[in-house]
Formats: C-alpha cells, sequence, structure tokens
C-alpha cells in the first residue's frame, strides 16, 4: 500500500534529539487524547506550543502531524499536539471547547516534560489556527476552565487560518457553524480588541482553500485595534506545503518553521533563556 504525503515526512522524522509521549488522556473519550512531543534531553524551562491540526473540522489526527512536533521540540519546544471531537459527532462550540480542555491540560503538566507553562504559546493550521485564535480572542472559552487567556497565553502562530469566513457556501459548514442568526460568534476576528498577546500569521500566496484574505484581514483589524500581529506571505505557496515545509525535506519552499521559532523565542524570551534557531 502506498504512503500518504504525510506518512513519508513522518517517516523521515521517526529518529531525532526529542521524546514523544503518545497517547495522553486530557479528558475522557477517544477523541481526547494527545501526542506531547519533548527536546532530547530536557533541560526543564522550554517554551510550549499546543498546536491544532487542520482537516475541515472533519477529519484529522494527531498522529500525521509527527513531523510538526518533532520539528518544534528539535528546536527546543515542548510541542502538544492533541485531537479533539470533529462533525459529524459535534458541531460549533464543542471542538473550541475540546481546544480549551488540551490547553488547561498544557497548562497543568508542560512542566513533567520539561516546558515552562509560563511560556505558552497557540499554534494551528487551517481550520486548528480557526480554534486556536478563537481560544486566543474570545475569552469565554479558556475562562470556562479557569484560565485566562491574556495572562495564560505568550502568542498566537496562525497558518492558513479560516477568521474571517463567512458568507458560508459549503452545505456541511452550515451544519457545523449554523444557526444563520449565530454565525458571528464563531469568527475569529470579531473578538479583536487590542489585549490578546502578540500574533504571528502566515499563508502561502498560492493558498485556493483558505483564502489569504482571511490573513490580511485580521492582521489589520489587529492593527486596528492596537494589537500586535506580524503577517508572513510565501511565494509559491498552498494550503497544504505550507505545513508541509516543517518536514526536513520540504523546508526549502517557505520558512515557516524557522520564522515560527523566531516569533516563539521573541514572545516567550526570558532571562538567561533561548530557542534554538531553525534552518531555513
Amino acid at each position: 500500500m502506498a504512503l500518504s504525503p504525510a506518512s513519508l515526512l513522518n517517516v523521515l522524522c521517526l529518529w531525532g534529539n526529542y521524546q514523544v509521549t503518545g497517547g495522553v488522556a486530557y479528558a475522557s473519550g477517544p477523541r481526547h487524547q494527545l501526542d506531547v512531543y519533548a527536546p532530547s534531553p530536557r533541560q526543564g524551562g522550554a517554551p510550549v506550543v499546543v498546536f491544532f491540526y487542520g482537516g475541515n473540522w472533519e477529519s484529522g489526527d494527531k498522529s500525521i502531524y509527527r513531523f510538526v512536533g518533532a520539528a518544534l521540540a528539535a528546536k527546543g519546544l515542548v510541542a502538544i499536539i492533541p485531537d479533539y471531537r470533529i462533525y459529524p459527532e459535534v458541531r460549533f462550540p464543542a471542538f473550541v471547547e475540546d481546544g480549551a480542555l488540551a490547553v488547561r491540560w498544557a497548562h497543568d503538566h508542560a512542566a513533567e516534560f520539561g516546558g515552562d507553562p509560563d511560556r505558552l504559546v497557540l499554534m494551528g493550521h487551517s481550520a486548528g489556527a480557526q480554534i486556536a485564535a478563537m481560544l486566543t480572542f474570545d475569552r469565554q472559552w479558556l475562562a470556562a476552565v479557569n484560565l485566562e487567556s491574556r495572562r495564560a497565553l505568550k502568542g498566537l502562530v496562525g497558518l492558513a487560518g479560516p477568521y474571517d469566513f463567512l458568507p458560508l457556501d459549503s452545505p456541511t459548514l452550515k451544519i457545523i457553524f449554523g444557526p444563520e442568526d449565530r454565525l458571528a460568534e464563531t469568527q475569529p476576528i470579531n473578538f479583536v480588541d487590542g489585549t490578546a498577546p502578540p500574533v504571528l500569521l502566515a499563508t502561502g500566496r498560492d493558498d485556493d482553500v483558505v483564502r489569504p484574505g482571511n490573513t490580511s484581514r485580521l492582521a489589520r483589524r489587529i492593527a486596528e485595534r492596537g494589537g500586535l500581529a506580524t503577517v508572513a506571505v510565501y511565494d509559491r505557496v498552498g494550503h497544504r506545503t505550507l505545513i508541509g515545509a516543517f518536514a526536513p525535506p520540504l523546508r526549502s519552499l517557505a520558512p515557516a518553521l524557522q520564522d515560527t521559532v523566531a516569533f516563539i523565542g521573541r514572545v516567550t524570551r526570558q532571562s538567561g533563556s533561548s530557542v534554538a534557531a531553525a534552518p531555513r
């Protein structure tokens, strides 16, 4: 049987300067497990990244993204990749609520893997970026797990995220995010108030799945509200190759890993601490 592109990338990441602890429960249920990728050897006090993968809120599995966790851990970060419930099992906001539970777990347990819970950053690709952005901008979700987003989070990395994606054309998305009169509550852009932590928004200029306008509009809204947003638009990069560029064979496509690690280093910097620079 032929391997998928992601499987091939993961095979190349089976060995490296990291340790993985898989299948850790952060709540009850089969979709409430996460994998932790920690630098090896562990030194303590590392920045912590919770990464939410995409899949149109309908698919995805944490095992597919070993290459992301391995890349981040090899650069000195503790990377946590949770599964979360998806359609048709659930609709909005259940997957955001799951994300909040995963962040709560990360805050409580990161130190066990050499991470510093006070250096916590959220990261997501595609639908996962929408989840990460909702957790960052709409305070209610982390408040529900007794975390104050403005204190608990040091930053957000959004990769090809849908942040302002109305109107909905897909019948399935209308079900996932409906009813019509509450759709505004599903859009991260509507919760920007200028007080959230700094944001890195990256997109591919050739992305025809989630249009780059989502990134530019969110960045503009953040600037208008007095917040901090860094934008990276990569030429000749599409929706899937943006996240694929985290894997060694594809890093020449875009400096997405380098930019992500540099951003996390800036927003989590502490005296005497550092994050390894990532090669292009």
